[in-house]
């Protein structure tokens, strides 16, 4: 299911979908900007959307459903020659050779079964995301849960964030404060690779 058709008022930027994301390409797989997921994990966030409201803020979408062959595409930049074009933003203090063996890209992903989502909070008038303690794919010790030397305000966001998503049937991924997996998904062993189009 396209999220954006059945969570009104959710802000998304699939970031795959363009050169704004940690590979510096479009991806494979993402011909449009737009987050899918499965039935049930879109029910289980317009739950969270509810509880989010009422805490004041929106959600903001970067990913959700990838396809395997996206899954191909980070892994064959991963084993690449390092660039230097997106390490800056992406991957500051690690080396590319470290991204995957550290968990921050992986050879299967929940993504691909359209049960894992990316998301934070936003102001629910203009999308802008609040404030985390670091940006979405940020390969950082920074981006993991409980992580120090972040503002007391990116402590308290993300703890709404995950005291909502875990309320609402999501579980955390210890690595990423974005990354939550919608805990009986309907597809737990399948690994899909149609396009977003």
């Amino acid at each position: 299911m396209y999220l954006d058709e059945v969570l009104p008022g959710v802000f998304w930027d699939a970031k795959y979908a363009s050169a704004d994301n940690f590979t510096g390409n479009v991806v494979d797989g993402y011909l449009v900007n737009r987050v899918i997921g499965t039935r049930e994990l879109s029910e289980a966030l317009l739950r969270a959307m509810a509880i989010v409201a009422k805490r004041g803020f929106g959600l903001f979408l970067w990913d959700g459903y990838r396809p395997q062959r996206a899954v191909h595409c980070f892994l064959r930049w991963a084993d690449s020659p390092e660039d230097g074009r997106t390490k800056a933003k992406y991957y500051p203090n690690i080396d590319k050779r470290e991204i995957v063996p550290l968990g921050y890209v992986a050879a299967l992903s929940g993504h691909s079964r359209g049960s894992a989502i990316d998301l934070t909070l936003c102001d629910p008038g203009n999308g802008r995301p609040a404030e985390m303690g670091g940006t979405f794919d940020l390969m950082d010790a920074c981006s993991r849960h409980g992580a120090e030397g972040i503002s007391s305000a990116a402590i308290r966001n993300r703890e709404i964030l995950r005291g909502i998503m875990e309320d609402c049937g999501f579980i955390a991924y210890e690595q990423e404060w974005w990354h939550y997996s919608f805990r009986d998904e309907p597809y737990p062993n399948r690994y899909f690779d149609f396009p977003i189009e």
